[in-house]
């Protein structure tokens, strides 16, 4: 969604462009969940060996890429693989930003159990991804870096950091003794080689040019998650989402209002959602569209607000975890940009997502008020964009099932939206859509 800083990420349609990876839509166990199944001593005192041939991942590691040399088979009882530990405690919109790169490490480090250290209420969605084993629970306040990890056995010969591209986050990696640390470069940190940091750079391309800087390749536009398996208590209706973790990317709710009225007004079921602490944002949202019966959905489980974003015919939304998922559910969306340009966190380039962003300075996406660039965009340019999507013909649809389906709109590369054609996504100025060639 914004622009990370090197201390700490912040917080995705394509097509998976690999059939190597099937999502597995299940349970996502817990790293904490069993007893641990190491001991650093065997029965009779003596270290435990090597457990089984353990293989390090396949492909050309040359040059800053990674060598067999560098994946030991780890300590562990004979018949269980080793770890890939993947640091990425950040929220909603930060893991499906990182869909491509887990699923790019999934592929490089088959025989490797994947532990993922996410916040714990991400685990259904991380299990969607089809990349992720098991989940250790890892946060902290304010998106800094945790204090620490709960990781029990012996080392993870590889730790991977997605987290940022400072200090705190490596060093809470390399305090748990890996082989192999994967992360970007930082001066304090000279002992990992890894590439330099781009401020200005797509945060999905981010995370996937460092690892083909170690040799695994990373496809960007590999987001697309299965439908889950939850139903949605509002098939068909047009998704608004206006909240947002901070003030700076919320659009005021009497916008917000004046929208559903003339959603009401073409004859589209609306349903507003907001997460946790956002109770009074939804209310004062509903109360301002007309007629005054608009439904809402308070914090709903991430395996419903999955659903309903998944059959949606529309989802329209500030630049969050929601218009993430959108991206990742292929649904159309409308989205609304403020204090950072959708070139960094917007939608992949399709004819059915539309950004809207006043081009300026850039703002703080953390910030504690509205940000002024947000505040440009005005109710008649959201229900344009949304009229520019039924009139393409864009507007999911129901199938037998009752589930969304609908054109699925060209994929083009990801990277900064708003610079394409008929099938690219559509970026809106004060002054109109400014759209490119092809």
């Amino acid at each position: 969604m914004s622009p990370r800083p090197p201390a700490a990420g912040r917080h995705a349609s394509g097509h998976a462009t690999s059939g190597e990876v099937p999502p597995r839509a299940r349970d996502l166990p817990l790293y904490g969940d069993r007893p641990p199944d190491w001991e650093p001593h065997g029965p009779d005192g003596e270290p435990h060996g090597p457990g089984g041939e353990l293989h390090g991942p396949g492909g050309d590691f040359s040059g800053e890429g990674l060598s067999e040399e560098d994946l030991p088979t780890g300590v562990r009882p004979a018949g269980l693989p080793p770890r890939l530990l993947i640091l990425r405690a950040l929220g909603l919109g930060d893991l499906l930003a990182a869909v491509p790169a887990l699923r790019g490490l999934r592929r490089a480090f088959r025989q490797y159990e994947t532990v993922l250290a996410a916040p714990r209420a991400l685990a259904p969605l991380a299990s969607l991804t089809g990349a992720v084993d098991r989940l250790l629970p890892a946060s902290a306040p304010d998106r800094d870096v945790p204090d620490g990890l709960d990781w029990r056995g012996p080392p993870p010969p590889v730790a991977v950091d997605l987290h940022g591209a400072a200090p705190p986050s490596h060093r809470l990696l390399t305090a748990l003794g890996p082989r192999r640390v994967l992360a970007f470069a930082h001066p304090e940190t000279p002992e990992i080689r890894g590439p330099e940091w781009r401020a200005e750079e797509h945060e999905r391309e981010r995370w996937c040019r460092l690892l083909t800087h170690y040799g695994i390749p990373a496809d960007p536009r590999d987001l697309r998650l299965p439908h889950p398996a939850a139903a949605s208590p509002a098939p068909g209706a047009v998704l608004v989402h206006p909240g947002a973790e901070a003030p700076s990317r919320r659009w005021p709710a009497r916008r917000w209002g004046e929208v559903i009225t003339a959603l009401r007004s073409f004859g589209a079921d609306a349903v507003v959602t907001g997460g946790p602490r956002e109770e009074q944002l939804l209310a004062e949202t509903a109360e301002s569209a007309r007629p005054r019966d608009t439904a809402t959905r308070y914090a709903p489980p991430l395996p419903e607000l999955a659903a309903l974003v998944a059959d949606a015919s529309a989802v329209l939304s500030g630049d969050t975890g929601v218009a993430h998922l959108a991206a990742a559910y292929g649904t159309p969306s409308v989205t609304l940009f403020g204090p950072v340009p959708p070139r960094l966190w917007g939608p992949p380039r399709s004819a059915r997502h539309r950004v809207l962003w006043h081009p300026g300075p850039p703002g703080d996406p953390h910030g504690h008020e509205v940000d002024p660039l947000l505040l440009r965009i005005t109710p008649d340019e959201v229900v344009a964009a949304y009229q520019e999507l039924d009139a393409a013909g864009e507007l999911a649809t129901r199938d037998a099932a009752g589930r969304a389906s609908g054109p699925a709109g060209a994929a083009g590369p990801a990277g900064a939206a708003g610079t394409a054609g008929p099938a690219g996504t559509a970026e809106r100025s004060g002054r109109g859509a400014e759209r490119g060639g092809g």
